[in-house]
C-alpha cells in the first residue's frame, strides 16, 4: 500500500507484543492515580510525567515552514541537526513517561511524531517530487518511538485511529502533499490541542480544493481524506436517520463539517436536498514555491 489514503483500513501488520502491550491503556494514570497510589508507578514515570520538551521541533517548524504551510526542504536538508535532534528525543521517552500522560498529550506528541518524522523521510531523499516516489515510505521505514521500532502507518492506523476517538487528527497529520492539512508553525501540545485542532479544520475548509457547495449542481465537494476516513466520524457524528441521499458514513462527516460553517451553509447542509462528490487529491510535494 503506496499511501495511509488509498486504504481507510488500518495497516494489518501486527505490531511487536511489546509495543501492543506498551500502548494498549491510552488513559494511563491520572496525576490523582499518581498521588493517591505511588507503589503503581515506578520512579521513572513520575519524575518523566512532563511532556516532551517540543522547542527543537518548534524552532524547525519556524525557520522553515511558512504561514501557508509550505516547507523549505533545501534549506532544512541543509540545517537539519534540531530535527534529528528532536526525532532522536522521540525515540527516546520512557514507556512509563508515555502511559503517566493524559489523552491528549499522547494524541499531541503522536502528531507531532508523524509530522516530523516525515520531514525527516523527505529530508532523507529531497529532491522528490511526490512522497509516494519514496519506496515503503509509510509501511516499511522503520522510525524509533517510545523505545519501539514503528512504521508512520502504525502510528496513524494502529495507535492514534484505534486508540483514540479523535477524528480531527486527519485534520492534523500531514503527509508532506499538497492536498494536506498544512503544516502548524508551532507543535500541537496536550493543553491547546482541542483549539489547535479546530483552528486546524477551520483553515482546512476554508479552501475550496479541500471543501465547496455548488448549489446549482446540488453538490457539495469534500476533500478525499473524508472518503478515505469517513467512518472514524461516525462515532461522534452520526444520525438516527441519514440525510437524504447519504449514508452514515457522508451524514456523519457532513455533521463534523457543518460546526465549522457559517448558519447560512449549515442550513444547506441539513437540508439534506444535495449529494457528496469528493475531490482529487494533490500528492505534488508541499514544497515551499
Amino acid at each position: 500500500m503506496p499511501r495511509r489514503y488509498l486504504n481507510n483500513t488500518p495497516n494489518r501488520w501486527l505490531l511487536p507484543l511489546t509495543l501492543v502491550i506498551l500502548l494498549t491503556s491510552c488513559g494511563g494514570y491520572s496525576n490523582s492515580e499518581a498521588q493517591n497510589s505511588p507503589e503503581k508507578q515506578p520512579e521513572s514515570s513520575v519524575i518523566a510525567a512532563q511532556p516532551l520538551n517540543y522547542q527543537d521541533y518548534a524552532e524547525v517548524l519556524q525557520n522553515y515552514v511558512d504561514a501557508s504551510g509550505r516547507i523549505d526542504y533545501e534549506q532544512l536538508q541543509n540545517n537539519r541537526q534540531k530535527l534529528d535532534k528532536f526525532n532522536a528525543a522521540i525515540g527516546s521517552v520512557p514507556p512509563n513517561t508515555y502511559k503517566s500522560w493524559t489523552d491528549q498529550q499522547k494524541i499531541a506528541f503522536l502528531i507531532n511524531a508523524y509530522n516530523s518524522l516525515t520531514l525527516e523521510a523527505i529530508v532523507d531523499n529531497y529532491p522528490t517530487e511526490s512522497i509516494r516516489d519514496i519506496p515503503g515510505v509509510w509501511d516499511r521505514k522503520k522510525f524509533r518511538v517510545i523505545g519501539q521500532e514503528m512504521t508512520l502507518n502504525e502510528i496513524e492506523h494502529e495507535i492514534l485511529r484505534k486508540q483514540f476517538n479523535e477524528p480531527r487528527i486527519h485534520m492534523a497529520l500531514v503527509c508532506a502533499s499538497s492536498g494536506c492539512p498544512k503544516l502548524r508553525t508551532e507543535p500541537y501540545s496536550g493543553e491547546k490541542l482541542s483549539a489547535q485542532l479546530d483552528e486546524q479544520t477551520k483553515t482546512f475548509l476554508a479552501i475550496p480544493d479541500n471543501f465547496r457547495i455548488d448549489r446549482d449542481s446540488e453538490r457539495v465537494y469534500v476533500s478525499s481524506i473524508f472518503k478515505w476516513f469517513g467512518k472514524d466520524f461516525e462515532k461522534s457524528y452520526s444520525k438516527e436517520e441519514n440525510f437524504d441521499n447519504l449514508n452514515g458514513k457522508e451524514t456523519a462527516f457532513i455533521n463534523f463539517i457543518s460546526q465549522y460553517l457559517s448558519p447560512t451553509e449549515q442550513e444547506y447542509l441539513t437540508q439534506g436536498v444535495y449529494k457528496v462528490s469528493y475531490l482529487d487529491y494533490d500528492w505534488s510535494l508541499n514544497a515551499k514555491r
